[in-house]
């Protein structure tokens, strides 16, 4: 086997996992996903990757076969589904027919031969049994699909506390155990290692060196609801009565109880979201400075590489940064897919 493995990456987005995986000695050959503005972030990053922008259901795997792996088997098939079908935020998950994409990867397989097949999504996929038959009916009896496995990439190299579900499927034979956590918890990769070297801001300033590291303009009332939250991990219940929202009563109740909290220097990030630069979407107020965390810094927590580059307006960038696979994550996971490549067939 050569030291270079090629690989497949559907639903590929901004391009993390490809990211991931050429840091690992893997030749990502294609990648496929239908937003325009992700694809273009993509091509950025990975111009030697042939990016297939298009509805995946509408790509012939066949032409990836001919074209970029010259009639060869492939290593790798990385599938990251969009999550929102199984996430317990959506109300119309069991309505939602974005479901059925994952089952796409079986079709991909069947032509593209792949050893190993990595599956990753939220871990709300874990309790979809028919759709979890449904794929191991598709993959046949060429694959066997281990059992969903739940981690979070906080012990994986990860700044971020983001659980996932993962699962492999491996070519004739079943698949060995994933890796225990490569960064236990005494050993989390915290908020400050992650950004605290970066400029100092405030809201509404920019780093004439960072066109990413720009900080939010705030109204005057959230910026002195900023200044009543304390430093390094306070939260919104910090409050005073007249600087508290209708809403602030709700999270009271156990209703989003991080909006307008702030992250803690020597701890992991929440999950981030898409909208993770948004104080009042979640904890994502700055530890030290009134302010939101910037796109840097988000991309940053997310395990992106600091010269990381993105296509779109900031709201675009906050979304592709919130859909990401964390860098590190699938970095870390890495060698154990190349050990089951090893003993397959």
């Amino acid at each position: 086997m050569s030291r270079w493995l090629t690989a497949v990456d559907l639903y590929s987005g901004s391009g993390a996992v490809t990211e991931a995986l050429k840091r690992r000695h893997f030749k990502v050959v294609a990648a496929v996903d239908n937003d325009p503005v992700a694809c273009a972030t993509y091509r950025k990053n990975h111009p030697r990757t042939r990016m297939i922008q298009a509805d995946i259901r509408k790509v012939d795997p066949r032409e990836i076969r001919r074209h970029d792996l010259n009639g060869r088997n492939l290593d790798l098939l990385v599938v990251c589904a969009p999550c929102q079908p199984f996430s317990s935020q959506n109300r119309k998950r069991k309505r939602d027919k974005r479901s059925q994409l994952v089952l796409e990867a079986a079709r991909f397989a069947r032509v593209l031969k792949p050893k190993v097949i990595f599956f990753e999504n939220v871990p709300g996929l874990a309790a979809h049994s028919q759709i979890l038959s449904a794929l191991r009916r598709k993959l046949g009896q060429h694959y066997v699909l281990g059992d969903p496995a739940r981690i979070d990439a906080a012990d994986f190299g990860v700044p971020q506390r983001r659980v996932r579900c993962i699962m492999i499927a491996k070519r004739g034979g079943r698949p060995e155990a994933l890796p225990k956590q490569t960064t236990p918890k005494e050993n989390h990769v915290t908020v400050a290692a992650a950004i605290r070297h970066l400029k100092k801001l405030r809201s509404g300033q920019a780093d004439p060196n960072d066109d990413l590291h720009v900080a939010r303009e705030h109204h005057p009332i959230t910026l002195r609801r900023l200044a009543a939250i304390p430093k390094n991990g306070g939260s919104r219940s910090s409050l005073p009565k007249g600087l508290r929202l209708a809403c602030h009563e709700e999270t009271e109740k156990g209703k989003f109880p991080d909006v307008y909290g702030r992250m803690s220097w020597e701890k992991v990030a929440p999950t981030l979201t898409t909208g993770c630069t948004d104080v009042t979407r979640g904890r994502f107020c700055h530890p030290r400075d009134d302010r939101a965390i910037t796109l840097r810094e988000a991309a940053l927590l997310q395990s992106f590489p600091s010269d990381y580059t993105f296509a779109g307006n900031s709201s675009e960038i906050q979304t592709q940064i919130g859909n990401a696979v964390p860098v590190k994550m699938i970095e870390a996971l890495a060698p154990a897919l190349r050990a089951a490549m090893r003993r397959g067939t």
